[in-house]
């Protein structure tokens, strides 16, 4: 996917959140946002957006000395969701269809997004699950539990953390055996880390590995050759987040793309409303015309 104009005031926006995490000194908020507007001035449209996010956090990191800005708001949404994790769990075993109501639950987990939402709280949280389970849910999850057969390894792309707890909800149903989990290799905004994998018990799940970036999506030119030949030789891709759709979308691969559609630009890129519970494969040529699953639970 690429940047569209209206991308720019949300970096500016998502810049000048990220370095009042990391310093109250005015004076580096004045340079970072001054760099930042160099450089989408100068930037290439034609890549996608996390391009831009990744060159703005590592200029953040670099100009402040803090490595990991976001740190506190993923300990906190780590330990919120997992207080959560029970309850839901519960929903998932109870549900006439366990297959649906996890997916709608990891979509609800998408909510928590610093890089949209630097105000993101936990009432937030509580209405993105309630909206999940009683909202359309346009997908064939057919097709996805036959792709899921069909598959011999999957590979599943987190994004957030906190996040993470809901996707395990989705992959506790799922061939565990089958599943790698991939985490992001460095701090990018409240992307998910090894250290969260560990800290939701993730790694005890199933086997975690990180892409070697440090990008808000998967670029793929800057992840490891490791990372790239697992992703090269995968049968299956679950790809969660905006941020992965952004950077994949183009991509030659099937892929199930598992968000929320929080921002304008990719809603009208899928076809869809703002707000929409998406789960999308990547291989249909048109998109509108899947088939839809609108019941209401």
């Amino acid at each position: 996917m690429k940047t569209y104009f209206e991308c720019i005031p949300c970096f500016v926006r998502q810049a000048l959140d990220a370095v009042r995490l990391a310093t109250d000194d005015e004076y580096v908020h004045e340079d970072v946002l001054r760099s930042i507007l160099r450089a989408a001035s100068e930037m290439d449209l034609r890549e996608s957006p996390p391009v831009m996010g990744q060159h703005i956090h590592r200029m953040i990191r670099h100009l402040t000395g803090e490595k990991d800005p976001y740190r506190s708001i993923k300990d906190r949404f780590n330990e919120f969701a997992l207080r959560l994790y029970p309850e839901l769990r519960k929903k998932v075993e109870r549900s006439t269809e366990p297959i649906e109501t996890a997916v709608r639950l990891a979509i609800a987990g998408n909510i928590i997004d610093s890089g949209v939402n630097s105000e993101i709280d936990e009432t937030n949280v509580h209405e993105a699950i309630e909206h999940a389970l009683t909202e359309p849910l346009r997908a064939d999850l057919k097709e996805f539990m036959k792709a899921l057969d069909r598959a011999g390894s999957i590979l599943y792309l987190g994004d957030n953390a906190g996040e993470i707890v809901f996707d395990r909800l989705l992959i506790e149903q799922m061939p565990l055996e089958k599943i790698t989990f991939v985490v992001k290799a460095g701090p990018i905004i409240n992307d998910a880390c090894l250290a969260d994998a560990r800290k939701t018990g993730m790694t005890e799940l199933v086997e975690v590995i990180d892409n070697g970036s440090d990008a808000p999506g998967t670029i793929l030119n800057s992840c490891s050759e490791r990372f790239r030949e697992r992703f090269e030789k995968a049968d299956l891709i679950i790809a969660k987040g905006q941020g992965n759709y952004e950077t994949l979308s183009d991509v030659d691969k099937d892929i199930f793309f598992v968000l929320k559609a929080k921002c304008p630009v990719i809603a009208k890129q899928i076809g869809c409303e703002v707000g929409s519970l998406v789960f999308m494969r990547s291989s249909a040529q048109d998109w509108p015309a899947l088939k839809q699953n609108t019941q209401r639970r």
